[in-house]
């Protein structure tokens, strides 16, 4: 059976964890080691000595992790993902949020704010070539609006952004980067430039 764990050190224990999770139980990092299981949610603090080793050898038995940060910052939420995390967030996140989180990374998304993953994002997208990679197939499926926010996104563009740059409403970006996902068969920011790049997307899977 799935269960919650939330790993700190001694009694570093926010009561909205509880809140959002009623059976959540709280451990040591040598307790999280000793008893997760493949599918636990795991939510790991980043005041720990050495976390990321710790977040990849979950996520190495099948975990799914989330790092929790009283100060988030880019260099520790790239720290969390290339570790093997699918989420980064605030320890003192409301619960409604916490909740949100753990939807998208059980539906196999990955969970930053969102100005860090469009740069996320856009960063990889030029790392693999950028838009002298791009497979003119794939932007073949899609309208030419749908193909300008696929491009503008995969840049590493806001939605709020991209929004300003076309002159149309955010509303209306992500109504066509849902339209964008849906046809290319992809869920996620991610795997849209791993598709565009013409690379395998089950690599925006952290871990893999």
């Amino acid at each position: 059976m799935m269960v919650h764990l939330f790993v700190c050190q001694g009694r570093d224990e926010i009561p909205r964890w509880r809140e959002a999770f009623p059976q959540a139980r709280l451990v040591s990092p040598q307790q999280a080691r000793a008893w997760t299981s493949r599918g636990d949610r795991v939510w790991v603090m980043s005041n720990l000595e050495n976390w990321p080793a710790l977040v990849s050898s979950l996520s190495g038995r099948g975990a799914i992790l989330t790092v929790l940060s009283y100060a988030p910052n880019s260099l520790e939420a790239f720290q969390a993902l290339n570790a093997g995390a699918r989420g980064y967030a605030h320890a003192l996140s409301p619960v409604a949020l916490l909740r949100q989180v753990e939807v998208v990374i059980t539906n196999q998304g990955i969970w930053v704010w969102p100005e860090l993953l469009a740069r996320v994002v856009g960063g990889t997208f030029k790392a693999l070539g950028g838009e002298s990679r791009l497979q003119e197939e794939t932007l073949a499926l899609l309208t030419g609006r749908e193909r300008a926010v696929a491009l503008a996104v995969a840049e590493g563009h806001s939605n709020k952004e991209v929004a300003r740059r076309l002159d149309i409403t955010e509303r209306t970006v992500k109504a066509h980067l849902g339209a964008v996902f849906r046809k290319l068969g992809i869920r996620d920011r991610m795997q849209l430039i791993l598709r565009l790049s013409h690379q395998d997307a089950s690599l925006s899977e952290p871990g893999r």
